[in-house]
């Protein structure tokens, strides 16, 4: 349904987007993921055609978005982050204008029209002024937009931004329901929003996709670590000095002390289950042990993680890359000194 294949995006010197792929089948509800400035809105600008790709290419249901605009566009629903609502509109009238726009026929456009507005429940907003609604119908009304035409995939660019808890929780309910539908790329850098949403999510940093599978398969396949937390009869200096010995365990942290007992957070560098081995490990020292559970890392850990690695890396290759210029310099540096050293003694021996 949609192919993105080697996408780059330069703005001067700066790379946006580096050699991005994407792959989105029908049907599928995708979250693209990642920190501001991970290259989402420019990733989606391209695909809907609203910018151009410095090379690369995409394929909206087989055709190329810039050999074919037209034609691929045809099959997208965009909302971008900031809808292009005009204010000085009922909601009726905006609708008739972009459906118009969209191309709805003239007979099909009223029942077009008040389709999108039930979807979206919007109907009892009709005859209101853009301006004078709240910023969730706002987002209605774009999302009405949108699926004007019925298209079979739809791009939304941060769709809950600066909405409240309930706004926000009416609009995921609106998205879900796309999916038997529309096929639906989904963008934000909320972590629940996906997780909740989306059937599959894929994590972009620093214009590159760093990681991509369902959110259940990201928290297993990502994740070579886990969470044990313990409440062990004793006090801080005897349970660390234990867990200090434990070559599976990376760090530890206290919670609260109860009637002797205290809570212990432990992170271990595996995802095996070791509960069995840390309980007879204390109840070995004569430290009654009252409760073990082992979790695996979330997918907010996840994705500190990973985003975390990848700037890591980034930053290694721009520090090879300065020392490299660097020497490079140091050594032009020293060639022209010793030429002009060699060209003041041959004056000297002039």
């Amino acid at each position: 349904m949609i192919v993105v294949n080697d996408l780059v995006k330069n703005y001067g010197k700066f790379e946006a987007v580096k050699g991005l792929n994407l792959h989105v089948a029908e049907g599928q509800i995708v979250g693209l993921l990642g920190p501001n400035g991970a290259g989402k809105s420019t990733t989606m600008n391209i695909i809907t055609g609203y910018i151009s790709a410095t090379s690369g290419s995409v394929k909206i249901d087989g055709h190329d978005i810039m050999a074919e605009p037209m034609e691929a566009k045809r099959s997208i629903g965009y909302l971008p982050e900031i809808p292009p609502l005009y204010m000085d509109m009922t909601v009726l009238s905006y609708l008739k204008f972009v459906a118009e726009l969209k191309g709805v026929a003239k007979k099909e456009r009223p029942a077009e029209v008040k389709r999108v507005m039930k979807v979206t429940k919007i109907t009892d907003r009709a005859q209101r002024m853009i301006s004078k609604l709240s910023k969730g119908y706002r987002q209605r009304v774009g999302l009405a937009a949108a699926l004007l035409g019925n298209p079979p995939i739809l791009i939304l660019d941060e769709p809950t931004v600066g909405l409240d808890p309930s706004q926000v929780v009416e609009i995921r309910e609106l998205i879900r329901g796309f999916a038997h539908e529309h096929t639906v790329i989904l963008s934000s850098h909320i972590l629940s929003e996906v997780s909740e949403v989306c059937d599959h999510i894929i994590i972009i940093n620093n214009g590159m996709v760093v990681a991509e599978d369902t959110p259940e398969n990201l928290s297993k396949k990502y994740s070579n670590q886990s969470h044990v937390t313990m409440e062990i009869k004793g006090n801080e200096d005897e349970i660390g000095a234990i867990l200090d010995t434990v070559p599976y365990v990376e760090s530890y942290d206290f919670g609260e002390m109860v009637d002797d007992v205290l809570e212990v957070s432990i992170l271990l560098n595996t995802d095996e289950d070791k509960n069995d081995d840390l309980f007879y490990l204390f109840a070995g020292k004569k430290m009654p042990v009252r409760r073990v559970s082992k979790e695996s890392l979330t997918l907010e850990e996840v994705f500190l993680k990973l985003t975390k690695e990848a700037e890591d890396a980034e930053t290694l290759e721009a520090t090879e890359e300065d020392s490299e210029t660097e020497a490079t310099e140091e050594s032009m540096i020293d060639e022209d000194a010793s030429e002009e050293i060699e060209n003041d003694e041959s004056e000297e021996d002039a």
